[in-house]
Parts: C-alpha cells; sequence; structure tokens
C-alpha cells in the first residue's frame, strides 16, 4: 500500500485517459475515472433507480438514505462484481464477462486487453488463444475480420 501511495507522488503518470489525457499511475484509477466519460454505473441501488460508479458510493448511499448498512467482518471480502467498461453490464464471474463481451462487444479494446492479460498469466506465447472457457466452440479473435458468431455485428 505504501508503493501504491508513493506512486501518486510520482511525475509519471503511465496510464493516460484516452478521453482527456490525465495520467493515472495505476488502471484500477483510471477505469474508475474513465466511467467519469462513458456514464457507465454498474453498483445499482436495490431500493429505488438511483446507479453509481463506485461500490462504496452505492454503500454510502444505502446507509444514508434506506438506512442499510453493509456489515462485514474484519477483512473480509465483498463478492467481486465484473463490469462490462463498454455499457456497464455485471457479471459474477469473469468467464461470463468474457462471454459478453464476447457476445456483444467483439471488437471491444476491454475485450482484447482481458484476453491479453489471461494468456499473460498462461504464460502463452503470442497471440492470446482468443478462446472463451467453457465455450462450446473455437472464437475467432478480436482483430479478425472474420464476424462469425457474434450475429454479424
Amino acid at each position: 500500500m505504501l508503493n501504491r501511495h508513493l506512486k501518486c507522488h510520482s511525475d509519471t503518470k503511465r496510464h493516460p485517459c484516452s478521453f482527456c489525457g490525465k495520467g493515472f499511475n495505476d488502471t484500477f484509477d483510471l477505469k474508475r475515472h474513465v466511467r467519469t466519460h462513458t456514464g457507465v454505473r454498474p453498483y445499482k441501488c436495490a431500493e429505488c433507480d438511483k446507479a453509481f460508479t463506485q461500490r462504496c458510493s452505492l454503500e454510502s448511499h444505502m446507509k444514508k438514505i434506506h438506512g442499510v448498512s453493509q456489515r462485514y467482518a474484519y477483512k473480509e471480502r465483498r463478492n467481486k462484481l465484473y463490469v462490462c467498461e463498454e455499457c456497464g453490464h455485471t457479471a459474477p464471474t469473469q468467464d461470463a464477462l468474457l462471454l459478453h463481451l464476447h457476445t456483444l462487444h467483439p471488437h471491444s479494446p476491454f475485450l482484447r486487453a482481458k484476453l491479453g492479460r489471461r494468456a499473460g498469466e498462461r504464460g502463452e506465447a503470442g497471440e492470446a488463444g482468443c478462446s472463451l472457457p467453457g465455450s462450446p466452440q473455437s472464437h475467432t479473435c478480436p482483430d479478425s475480420d472474420d464476424t462469425t458468431g457474434s450475429g454479424g455485428q
């Protein structure tokens, strides 16, 4: 955490916003910032129609407006929510998010980044395998001109 904090004071910002050029040292901070441009608000209140860009904002709203406090044990982790940064769709698993991205946003830079990261995690060389876990067939890569399986979109 100290190393992450120290990066805040660095003049070098490795992750620029493609919308406004503002730089960030952390991809998490960039992703949160980009939502101010895209309007993606994945954290929805179950009590009313409000939606938020960050989980902590939703939790604050729930406590302040609806009197509902989230109770977590010390160091208990919340369930991770996987968010489509293209449309705001939320998924319970990364595989479900990848399937959503491949189906509805096959040319998304977010899909390309996710597949590239997963290939790197498995230590694969070269182009990401571009197939989705649990899928019945092999899918084409996001860069491919072949749109078979993506509804011609």
